[in-house]
């Protein structure tokens, strides 16, 4: 039994699809109930609260484990002595590039590495979804603002970071690893507004914000800190944040998926 974390996101539930339909017994574990594939049991538990979670760990063997709430070694305890052998984390890049701005991905990778258990780290970098923050002023007025507008960062598609765990959580031969997701090239946000414009065959105008803006907005739905580091990571990107990793295609035997693939999928949700 492999139990996901997150099964409502956009990772996690895409995961649970993943192993579904590859015939694994899957257990979706968020805070509300939801719809999800035949088969899979859900169960109700908050990773803030460790022991809602009795009932999801009990029988598995795998976890799927997104870096939530404030006690993950007291997540980790009650997993390995529910039977829980292996952990697949879906921490973040900035936790190697920048661990001072992103402690709390840090801390869920230093309590998963003291375990004791068969543990893989997944450090994704940009999500290629964070552009759906620019839905609403695309379908209003077709346009985009972002700051920075021309440094490019390989953003990924979680789609992509989805698949990867999926293919760690059923494959041997990843335990020890930490594995750095990327997308195929480098884009920045002016090109990333244009080929959402492609997608929809019309002009998507760019507008560029000032780096003041940009941290007034994102300090609305996250942590000073985390408003810092996100600035500095696509302001003034470190060669790391910059560099296309070649794990997605080692792990899946093909290259990521680009932006555009991204945005052509995604278009109804940039649509009046």
């Amino acid at each position: 039994m492999i139990v996901v974390t997150g099964a409502t996101g956009k990772v996690g539930g895409e995961v649970v699809r993943l192993l579904a339909a590859a015939g694994e017994r899957v257990t979706a574990l968020s805070r509300r109930p939801a719809t999800f594939p035949e088969g899979v049991r859900h169960s109700a538990g908050d990773l803030a609260e460790p022991d809602t979670l009795k009932d999801a760990f009990t029988g598995a063997d795998a976890l799927f484990l997104l870096v939530a709430g404030d006690e993950p070694r007291a997540v980790l305890d009650l997993a390995r002595t529910s039977g829980i052998r292996r952990i697949v984390l879906l921490s973040s890049q900035g936790a190697g590039t920048r661990p001072h701005a992103y402690g709390h991905p840090v801390a869920f990778e230093e309590a998963v590495r003291d375990s004791g258990l068969d543990w893989t780290i997944l450090r994704p970098g940009g999500f290629a979804t964070n552009s759906l923050a620019w839905a609403e002023p695309i379908r209003a007025h077709r346009t985009a603002a972002a700051p920075f507008g021309d440094v490019a960062l390989p953003v990924i598609d979680p789609a992509d970071i989805a698949e990867v765990a999926a293919t760690v959580l059923r494959q041997p031969g990843h335990a020890g690893r930490t594995y750095e997701l990327t997308g195929p090239r480098a884009i920045t946000p002016r090109e990333r507004a244009s080929a959402i414009g492609r997608a929809l065959g019309t002009e998507v105008r760019f507008v560029e914000q000032t780096r003041q803006e940009a941290g007034e907005a994102m300090s609305r739905f996250m942590p000073q800190e985390v408003v810092e580091g996100t600035l500095a990571i696509l302001g003034t990107p470190v060669a790391a944040e910059q560099r296309i990793s070649p794990d997605v295609e080692r792990i899946l035997g093909r290259a990521p998926r680009a932006f555009a693939d991204w945005a052509a999928r995604n278009a109804s949700a940039f649509r009046p």
